[in-house]
């Protein structure tokens, strides 16, 4: 492999790994804050146990976010100097930004996991709120800095130099609202669906116990709640991103569906795979004019087809598959939060079936690797380009060679990282298990940390 692939397969399995720490460290401090509020609305502590356990979880689960994010930023100096020239000069305010916040989150978290016993309930859940902020505003400045790369602003290029900066410009690009409000909805239902995906596992394994048994069912609701309003409300923005890819990117639109001919009333594609020889997606499910409408609004919104633009500027066909997978997936978790409410709320059953508990189990896993494809996606259909239309990703790589090693060795850290944490959790919850939790007196600290 050359440089330029194996300098790409080196940052996407960074990023590949990192997303996933990173994304549970957004969405579970909002759990956390639910169950917060919650417990000082009923008084019921099994919410005050419930954020205290998220709470060791999310923290071991930082432990590893904050370095392999670390190691994200190097990797783009190290990899990527000409993309870092650029960012440098025009693009330097979210990292400069994401400083504050990365602190606030740091701050706010230490005072709600030593002091929570000895704080009042409002500073408790002003502590979780703030961590929450943090979090949140933390990954919306990085992905910024995607954003950017779809939709370049602030800036121009010219006769090899960087010209007419306007940093403030290059902040709020176009893309900038949508992408951010996708990264953080995406964050909030992934790690509901993954708490979710835990309470179920539980309540299988201890259905005979009826105290834990109520306590893991109340998580689950909580967790199928949030994360159907979430996923909801990522489907939403989802639509408002197609319509984004058709205005800045419309190649990238054309590839996610297999769409070779520019026309109005274009199909949407569900399914399949794009086949270039006969330049169709083969084996799909298409729903005629939906395309056009997901992209303007109107069955008869001219949608621009590959066949419009160079095929060196064509992203990788097979985006087809990741966008096909991310949306599918968005769409069987909210249909399994609806299944889940109805069964609850509506029919007021006091069990779940089997299957319907492990579908839940599985729910989890999925969101993972729908923000997985998502990301992939995202990336992968911006190429050739590492800036839109102003610098092609090969032009951007290092020169410097030996990557071959660093790749094999990074893997080597991510896969012992992996098991570390896995082994971390399971000791320390072992260790502790909710019963324990559940039987401690209320004056003895219900809230401790």
């Amino acid at each position: 492999m050359d440089d330029l692939v194996i300098a790409r397969s080196l940052f996407g399995t960074t990023m590949a790994f990192h997303i996933i720490f990173a994304t549970l460290g957004v969405g579970i401090p909002l759990m956390i804050l639910f169950a917060e509020l919650l417990y000082q609305k009923t008084k019921d502590r099994d919410y005050a146990v419930m954020a205290k356990r998220w709470t060791k979880g999310l923290a071991v689960l930082l432990g590893v976010a904050i370095p392999s994010g670390t190691i994200a930023g190097v990797q783009l100096s190290l990899l990527w100097p000409g993309f870092m020239e650029v960012i440098g000069k025009v693009m330097s305010l979210p990292f400069q930004i994401e400083i504050y916040a990365f602190f606030i989150e740091a701050l706010f978290m230490s005072i709600y996991v030593y002091a929570a016993d000895r704080i009042s309930p409002a500073m408790r859940i002003l502590s979780v709120t703030l961590i929450a902020i943090g979090a949140s505003a933390s990954a919306i400045l990085i992905t910024n800095v995607h954003a950017f790369e779809g939709t370049p602003a602030g800036f121009r290029i010219e006769n090899g130099e960087i010209v007419d900066v306007d940093p403030w410009v290059a902040f709020f690009n176009p893309s900038f609202f949508v992408t951010a409000g996708h990264v953080v909805l995406s964050a909030f239902m992934t790690g509901a669906f993954v708490l979710a995906s835990i309470a179920a596992y539980h309540m299988l394994r201890t259905k005979h116990h009826e105290r834990v048994y109520r306590f893991h069912r109340k998580a689950l609701m909580l967790s199928l709640t949030v994360g159907g309003i979430f996923s909801l409300l990522t489907a939403l923005n989802g639509h408002e991103s197609a319509q984004l890819l058709h205005k800045y990117q419309p190649e990238k639109l054309a590839a996610a569906e297999g769409l070779f001919e520019t026309q109005s009333h274009a199909p949407l594609a569900i399914g399949g795979y794009t086949d270039r020889e006969t330049e169709s997606v083969k084996w799909a499910i298409e729903i005629p004019w939906a395309l056009s409408f997901l992209a303007g609004n109107s069955f008869d919104t001219v949608v621009r087809g590959l066949n419009d633009f160079p095929k060196e500027w064509w992203p990788p066909l097979f985006v087809h598959t990741l966008f096909n997978a991310m949306v599918g997936i968005g769409f069987l978790l909210i249909l399994l939060s609806i299944i889940g409410f109805v069964w609850n709320k509506i029919m007021k059953r006091p069990t779940f079936p089997h299957w319907l508990m492990w579908c839940f189990i599985a729910a989890g896993p999925l969101s993972v690797l729908g923000i997985e494809f998502g990301w992939i996606f995202a990336c992968t259909g911006r190429q050739p380009w590492v800036i839109y239309r102003m610098m092609k990703t090969e032009n951007a790589v290092t020169q410097t060679g030996n990557l071959a090693t660093l790749f094999v060795l990074f893997v080597a850290v991510y896969i012992i990282l992996s098991i570390a944490v896995v082994l971390v959790l399971r000791y320390y919850f072992r260790r502790h298990p909710v019963a324990n939790d559940l039987e401690e007196k209320p004056n003895e600290g219900s809230l401790q940390m």
